[in-house]
């Protein structure tokens, strides 16, 4: 895949995903949405309803971030659901007792695995098994070829053009959170989640002013935010993040009550709210991409 020039195409479509390039002036921006994917493939074969399947999702996350072009920024989007292959793992996070046969390469299966979590999800929710049998080795490779590769490919390729033209490159990774994340997690709190999580794997992976500055954005308009917990970070910072090459990753959680209800996956009336809020974040990373240029 070759980037044009955004007024040579619109987004561009691909069955693994949706690509939106800057509209006007292109920044060394790139916005990924990994769970914001509804396309469920026919061979998925679970045995649970759909309407428990979503509740994997970050549904509508894609769409909350949607001015992020207008700020200079490509935009991309998973199609596929992540409870089907999650592209924030990475491909040895997978566990084997899923399988019917033996993985031809080596695993190294990790803590988002023992959860239920990892490549391939074993369960939604609190315990619900996703499948009433094991997967053949041949099915789960196809969901990599047809899924994890070309999504992995197109963000890497929006990641390195941008460093390459210039010389630093700044990736927001966008997902939403559900409101009993700390239960799911199997962490007991006293204190209420908050309203976004900024993670950097604990300083790793970002530097510092960003968070710094989208932090002031979000709590200037009203909002709670905390950083690296519950949530670090996964594969796509930790293999995109490196600050000392001016590579910058930044992993971004929002509670989803804030703009949709969680059991109909529907928008809610916080949701323009938030886009709005989003909107003037993102004009506050772009000025400081700017500055740093």
């Amino acid at each position: 895949m070759t980037l044009k020039p955004a007024s040579l195409q619109g987004p561009l479509e691909h069955p693994a995903y949706r690509l939106q390039l800057a509209e006007g002036e292109a920044l060394p921006l790139v916005c990924d949405s990994p769970h914001s994917g509804v396309d469920y493939p026919a061979d998925f074969g679970s045995c649970l309803p759909l309407a428990q399947l979503r509740c994997s999702e970050d549904t509508h996350v894609d769409a909350l971030w949607q001015d992020a072009p207008r700020h200079g920024a490509t935009l991309l989007a998973a199609r596929f659901p992540r409870s089907y292959i999650d592209p924030n793992r990475e491909l040895s996070d997978l566990d084997p007792e899923l399988l019917d046969g033996p993985w031809p390469e080596p695993l190294a299966p990790g803590e988002k695995t023992r959860l239920g979590y990892g490549l391939i999800w074993r369960q939604v929710g609190k315990g619900q098994p996703i499948y009433g049998r094991r997967l053949s080795v041949q099915e789960v490779q196809a969901r990599i070829a047809g899924c994890w590769r070309p999504y992995h490919a197109a963000l890497n390729e929006a990641v390195e053009a941008a460093h390459a033209r210039f010389g630093a490159v700044w990736h927001l990774n966008l997902h939403s959170m559900p409101n009993n994340a700390f239960e799911r997690l199997g962490l007991k709190r006293s204190e209420p989640l908050a309203d976004f999580v900024l993670g950097d794997r604990d300083g790793s992976t970002c530097e510092p002013a960003l968070l710094d500055l989208i932090e002031d954005s979000l709590r200037a308009q009203g909002y709670t935010v905390a950083r690296n917990d519950p949530y670090k970070g996964v594969a796509l910072i930790g293999r995109i993040g490196r600050p000392a090459e001016r590579r910058h990753s930044l992993q971004i959680e929002i509670r989803r009550p804030l703009y949709m209800d969680e059991l109909s996956r529907e928008r809610n009336a916080g949701f323009e709210t938030l886009r709005q809020a989003l909107d003037k974040t993102l004009a506050a990373v772009a000025a400081h991409i700017r500055r740093s240029l």
